[in-house]
């Protein structure tokens, strides 16, 4: 697998598709940077080595057209404070402009160009698309992971014009050992912490995942799924009644697999889907009718902590309650400061998907676990055991 660490970029130019596809406010102005951050050190490699850097990115859906409040001239200050290095920019991302702004690149230069977007070729993996994007670069660099499960000129389609010249960035490496550190080479025992409202949404990965682990931890809406389907009385929680048999079939591989499967045994209800709803914490088979669990209560949490604090790698995808509500967070908050704590002692932590990794940062996990996944389609997909197009197009 060859990165950045591969390669020497002195007087050379390189192409990097990195995933600035940051959210913005109102005023254009950038809400959350990380996505920033976490490509800093794959340019500043090439830069120190004496190389320049040719940037592309999407940002948001143009859907092939060219529109202003989505353009990457927003985030050319911001890109510039957080790299330290003023960033040049081009309002196209192939053409004459492009050719002659890149023609004029220095060493130790960056230049962004437009959204890829802007153009339908790119999301439909346009091979003359990706050939005119080769042009701006001698070595190619993919460190985009979060668009990395699409087949996209810039992702995918471009790496077959570079032959050798071409490497993972430094960010996408690290989620690259990440996952491979939770899926194939972690130290036992390994559990899975997995929330989230749906058992529909996570069935790939569920199945996936019960042949490399030895504990799984169900928490979130998906819970009163599997607590029906074993009998349970679940007042009005959320279930998914068509997919009772599917969590059934999920419990026996787990079994037959040696698998511990590890449910709430109680929750925090309330009489209505509201912060300021009245509460009780129940068995989680004996939720009253009018009320609908929203959180893991005490018994469980206690349990669930035991388990991750006998583990030695940790995968936690989605949140075990209704964290956006500060009265149902205490779960999801308890599973973060039981993970800090396993990190601390030695285990290998990775946290992915859109509402854990909002839950890590909403309360203050980022740098208590070992790795933060920045991808969150990508991140789904790689659990569930797919190939990505955009890590395939660098390995052949």
């Amino acid at each position: 697998m060859k990165t950045i660490e591969d390669f020497n970029f002195e007087d050379n130019k390189a192409l990097i598709r990195v995933d600035f596809n940051v959210p913005l406010d109102d005023e254009q102005n950038v809400t959350d940077t990380s996505r920033i951050i976490g490509a800093k050190p794959t340019i500043l490699k090439v830069l120190e080595d004496g190389g320049s850097a040719v940037l592309m990115s999407h940002l948001g859906r143009p859907k092939g057209e060219a529109k202003p409040e989505l353009s990457l001239a927003h985030i050319v200050e911001k890109v510039s404070e957080i790299i330290g290095v003023q960033v040049k920019f081009v309002d196209d991302c192939v053409g004459e402009k492009v050719q002659e702004a890149y023609d004029n690149l220095q060493n130790g230069e960056i230049l962004l160009l437009e959204n890829l977007r802007f153009y339908s070729e790119e999301e439909k993996g346009d091979a003359a698309f990706a050939e005119k994007l080769s042009a701006f670069g001698d070595i190619y660099v993919n460190d985009a992971f979060g668009t990395a499960h699409r087949a996209h000129a810039s992702t995918t389609i471009v790496a077959n014009c570079f032959s050798e010249a071409k490497c993972f960035g430094s960010l996408l490496a690290k989620e690259i050992y990440a996952i491979e550190k939770v899926m194939r080479t972690g130290e036992n025992p390994i559990t899975a912490i997995l929330g989230g409202a749906k058992v529909s949404s996570k069935i790939t990965i569920i199945e996936n995942i019960l042949d490399k682990v030895d504990n799984l931890i169900i928490g979130g809406g998906m819970t009163y799924t599997f607590v029906k389907a074993q009998g349970g009385k679940i007042g009005d929680s959320i279930c998914e009644d068509d997919k009772m048999e599917l969590a059934l079939n999920i419990l026996k591989k787990a079994e037959e697999k040696g698998v511990q499967v590890h449910l709430p045994v109680d929750v925090l209800a309330a009489d209505a889907f509201d912060n300021q709803a009245n509460t009780q914490t129940v068995s989680v088979d004996s939720i009253p009718d009018g009320w609908q669990g929203l959180d893991a209560g005490p018994n469980s949490l206690s349990k669930f902590k035991e388990v991750i604090l006998a583990s030695k790698t940790i995968l936690w995808n989605g949140p075990v309650g209704v964290f956006e509500m500060e009265n149902f967070a205490k779960g999801t908050i308890s599973i973060g400061n039981a993970i800090d704590e396993a990190t601390k002692n030695g285990a290998f932590s990775l946290v992915g998907g859109g509402d854990s990794v909002a839950a890590v940062k909403q309360f203050g996990f980022e740098e208590k676990v070992s790795y933060v996944s920045t991808g969150g389609g990508a991140m789904l997909e790689s659990l569930e055991g797919k190939t990505l197009p955009g890590i395939a197009a660098i390995l052949t």
